[in-house]
């Protein structure tokens, strides 16, 4: 297999911008989102990726950082599986926890978004206290995103239960999409802020990749991945009037920045440092690219694997033609 991608490269630039943060606001709450280990889409699109590269970024950390896992209550309750695995989403978070344990990373506790009396949820959090893991309960906001008095208050984020931590750099993850990540960043950044202390937010990113073309194949391989979410690449409107820059984004992104830009403002009572989407991320992937020709390649098979797998879905009734065309238009943006 020819090698597309350099983890050594890609370790330093990224924990250095990490670092870095972490430095500038004293206190960094880093969502993670995709995958924290096993990122098997990573290595097909990116040959020479490590799947756990990310788990090795977190042990180079070391003393720096400590994790917290989040875990939708409803997800819990449903017995939500990940479509990938094949296993439900506490499955998932145990795994996360021994391989956490495995790396050396500490694990400061699991916190239950969204908890509203499920009681296999209870019994989830009673499995997790009975092998030490501390659980924090998170509670639904009324009104949760658009009720800014509500959320910014101690009615909302103040009612969440606070996590205590001890280190400069606190990583937010979860088992997969919806576990209430940004919800529990930003609840930390309230309960930080009443007790006086000095914190800030960012997002540890892989894909869409901010600076590289909108219709690199890599990024186009990522809406290929995430067709069931209807995520899409486009432009990031907020950092070209910010700072008259073409970056690359993705819908979701772009359309909560308003709304994370409105709530750190109300709660830190200071202008958002942060002037698009984009300046929120942190994502050093180009970075690591040493064989653009090889990458674009593999992600376009990507695109190919990901078309033939919907359209077998199709044949048997499993997917729409909702699904198929977008499969359909995602193949074609690969070439």
């Amino acid at each position: 297999m020819k090698i597309g991608f350099d983890n050594e490269k890609y370790l330093q630039e990224q924990a250095a911008e990490i670092k870095s943060r972490a430095a500038k606001y004293g206190k960094l709450y880093l969502e993670f989102g995709g995958k924290l280990m096993n990122d098997n889409h990573a290595a097909r699109c990116l040959p020479g990726y490590d799947p756990n590269v990310k788990l090795r970024l977190l042990q180079s950390l070391g003393d720096d950082a400590e994790l917290v896992l989040c875990i939708y209550a409803g997800d819990i309750e449903a017995k939500k599986m990940r479509a990938d695995y094949g296993t439900t989403y506490e499955e998932e978070t145990l795994k996360l926890i021994a391989a956490m344990k495995e790396y050396g990373i500490s694990v400061r506790g699991v916190a239950i978004t969204r908890f509203d009396g499920h009681p296999t949820a209870r019994a989830f959090a009673k499995t997790l206290e009975e092998k030490g893991v501390d659980v924090f309960y998170h509670y639904p906001i009324k009104g949760y995103p658009n009720d800014l008095n509500t959320i910014v208050s101690d009615s909302g984020y103040g009612r969440n239960d606070y996590i205590p931590t001890s280190k400069p750099i606190v990583v937010v993850t979860g088992p997969g999409p919806g576990s209430g990540k940004f919800a529990t960043c930003l609840t930390m950044l309230y309960h930080e802020v009443k007790r006086g202390n000095k914190a800030a937010y960012a997002k540890f990113e892989t894909f869409p990749v901010w600076n590289l073309p909108l219709m690199h194949p890599v990024n186009v391989a990522y809406e290929a991945a995430t067709l069931e979410l209807k995520d899409e690449n486009q432009i990031d409107p907020h950092h070209f009037l910010a700072h008259g820059e073409i970056r690359v984004n993705y819908n979701r992104d772009v359309e909560a920045y308003p709304i994370l830009r409105e709530i750190w403002e109300r709660m830190m009572g200071e202008e958002c440092p942060y002037k698009s989407p984009t300046d929120m991320g942190v994502n050093r992937i180009a970075s690591g690219i040493v064989n653009d020709v090889v990458v674009r390649a593999a992600s376009r098979e990507e695109c190919q694997r990901r078309y033939e797998r919907v359209k077998n879905d199709f044949d048997q009734g499993k997917a729409d033609m909702s699904m198929l065309a977008r499969a359909l238009t995602v193949l074609a943006k690969a070439d």
